[in-house]
């Protein structure tokens, strides 16, 4: 009986609301500088009982994170009068009511706060500042439960500030002035395409591949952020063509990156049909380590819209924005992207084939000495993705954070090698791609996918236990990482007291010290500590995280003492003195450490193929 009831529902709903009809939603964005958007919507309705829902689980951030708590403000009428809500008991995101007697429509009036929060989430962090803004659409909108995301449309009108120049992927009906109008689409293809908005605003066109047009919008908190080298815009389109190489198919009409510029908002990509909403520090591109250390961002974000948007995952999949996801299988949705986002990174010429080891080196070395993987396998990390993207900082190297990513391009790799030295080099995981992603292309379409049809995939490409090859991997609790692509691919992992390039880069975009193989230590550029590696030099002397550096061997804490003080542990026996402050103690610990700086690099083993260099090697290029 319970079956049967709540098959109805949908039906029962539809009784009061006319699901075809076009809902109008009028974004004012003109009070930006004061974080506020200000929405006005008008849904065709029906009278009797009726549940509006706000947005929860959005499709890319893999949580349940719509930020309902920015939501105020709000007040139904039907015509002109008040109409009295309220708040489902149990959902946060539901919104009860009565539609009067003779009532066609409601008027729905809400305002939508831009929280300064920099937490890792497009839907709720900052995206914000007085001279730019991103709107995601699943901010500003409410839709009645049951209908069908693909089949409700909605209206959209946006006000801009004046002045401002914007970019999406939406339609645009007409122009009058600052105000936008797009055309009619549905509420998946609404959520499915942000808006940025500037001041400071470029838009650069990338050419056109098998038909479809690209662009990249650039916003920025100053017109000096907006200059992208001729080099780099050079890079940008080899990424359009690197694509095309490697999928032979598009799923979108047009692609629109929509790039951010600031240090007032979150540092975030986020993966859409036809467009990447991407948000990065405002000197990106003017500073060549800046570019360098952030450099896989756009050809991640789009490689999502072959793997993660066209196909997904069916627990991914849900159809709506209030089922619960369910990230078994992140370690394809966002492990192979993670994977293939370097790989073009590579290919593009963003990175070189040197930056692209000493990346590969970097994830090595930080999964391979990871406390945390001897009690949590690697598919758990992708299972428990809603609780462990909101994870504090602290003990990160023994609870696992998101792993699926870097520790997807080291088994996406190994996969990689696999089937080209299986085939004698006549298949890759670029042929996985085409017959696995491809297809007929143009419009945006999703196609649900489960770990058999993956395996299948996989095995028409080149036939190979590949059920057992992912089980082992995902379900190990091995204290070492999955490095069979490096050694396979003709390089193994070593230290030296040199960082890489790369690593330098890396170290300032995360504005840290990042002592993990020496000390066992990350700190942040005032001394604060972020995390501690379990069982290294400074865990066993009994420093934790949440203290802060103050003092080195006797002398006031600064980023260059300190890493001349960890070279000189390599030509002394004497212990190296920190003085920390935890809350208002202060306490000195000794670490008992002598092996100088150490930093992880990639070196060739001529006893086997470099397949490596061959897999960063550009195809549209040959």
């Amino acid at each position: 009986m319970r079956t049967h009831i709540f098959c109805l529902l949908p039906l029962l709903l539809a009784s009061v609301y006319a699901q075809d009809t076009p809902l109008t939603l009028k974004v004012d964005a003109t009070d930006v500088p004061r974080r506020l958007f200000h929405v006005r919507m008008k849904m065709p309705a029906k009278p009797g009982p009726l549940t509006l829902l706000y947005p929860k689980w959005i499709p890319g951030e893999h949580s349940p994170v719509g930020p309902i708590v920015n939501l105020v403000g709000l007040r139904i009428t039907a015509a002109g009068e008040p109409v009295e809500w309220r708040r489902d008991n149990v959902n946060m995101f539901a919104f009860h009511l009565d539609v009067p007697p003779r009532a066609a429509s409601l008027d729905l009036v809400f305002d939508y706060i831009a929280s300064s929060d920099e937490n890792s989430f497009s839907s709720s962090g900052s995206s914000v500042t007085s001279e730019l803004a991103v709107l995601n659409w699943n901010q500003t909108v409410l839709y009645p439960q049951g209908a069908d995301p693909d089949r409700l449309r909605y209206q959209a009108t946006i006000e801009l500030p004046e002045g401002w120049h914007y970019g999406t992927a939406l339609p645009v009906a007409r122009e009058s002035g600052n105000e936008i109008e797009f055309q009619p689409v549905s509420l998946a293809t609404l959520i499915d395409s942000p808006l940025s908005a500037g001041a400071h605003y470029r838009t650069i066109d990338l050419g056109t591949d098998r038909g479809a047009p690209h662009y990249i919008h650039i916003a920025a908190d100053s017109d000096r952020a907006l200059e992208a080298s001729p080099q780099t815009i050079v890079h940008w389109k080899n990424l359009v063509a690197e694509t095309g190489a490697l999928f032979e198919s598009r799923h979108y009409r047009s692609y629109h990156f929509l790039l951010s510029l600031s240090d007032r908002i979150v540092r975030i990509g986020i993966e859409h049909h036809e467009s990447s909403d991407d948000c990065d520090a405002e000197r990106t591109l003017i500073d060549p380590q800046l570019l360098k250390a952030d450099a896989i961002l756009l050809p991640h974000e789009m490689t999502h819209s072959w793997n993660g948007k066209y196909r997904r995952p069916q627990g991914l999949a849900t159809g709506g924005y209030d089922a619960p996801m369910k990230g078994d299988l992140l370690w394809v949705y966002e492990g192979l992207t993670n994977y293939l986002g370097e790989v073009l990174a590579a290919r593009s010429g963003l990175w070189s084939g040197e930056d692209y080891r000493d990346s590969l080196a970097m994830t090595a070395a930080l999964l391979d000495r990871e406390s945390g993987r001897t009690w949590r396998p690697l598919e758990d990390t992708a299972v428990a993705a809603q609780i462990l993207y909101s994870a504090p900082e602290e003990y990160t190297d023994y609870r696992r954070s998101v792993d699926y990513y870097p520790e997807g391009s080291l088994i996406w790799l190994e996969a990689d090698v696999l089937i080209r030295r299986l085939s004698h080099g006549a298949k890759s995981l670029n042929d996985f791609c085409r017959a696995f992603h491809g297809g007929p292309g143009g419009a945006p379409e999703l196609k649900p996918y489960q770990l058999d049809d993956l395996l299948a995939a996989l095995n028409a490409v080149q036939p190979y236990d590949w059920a057992e090859f992912f089980r082992t991997r995902l379900h190990s609790t091995a204290p070492r990482a999955p490095l069979g692509g490096i050694n396979g691919g003709g390089w193994k992992l070593v230290y030296s007291g040199t960082p890489s390039d790369l690593w330098r880069a890396t170290e300032q975009w995360d504005r840290e010290i990042n002592l993990s193989y020496s000390l066992g230590l990350e700190l942040r550029e005032d001394g604060a500590i972020k995390d501690v590696k379990m069982g290294g030099p400074a865990a066993q002397a009994g420093v934790t995280p949440n203290m802060k550096l103050i003092a080195v061997n006797g002398r006031e804490f600064n980023p260059t003492m300190l890493r001349e003080a960890v070279q000189e542990t390599a030509r002394s026996s004497a212990p190296l003195d920190l003085l920390f402050k935890t809350d208002v103690y202060y306490k000195t610990y000794r670490l008992d450490y002598h092996g100088g700086e150490q930093y992880p690099h990639l070196q060739r083993d001529e006893s086997a193929p470099d397949f490596i260099s061959s897999i960063s090697a550009p195809l549209a290029r040959q």
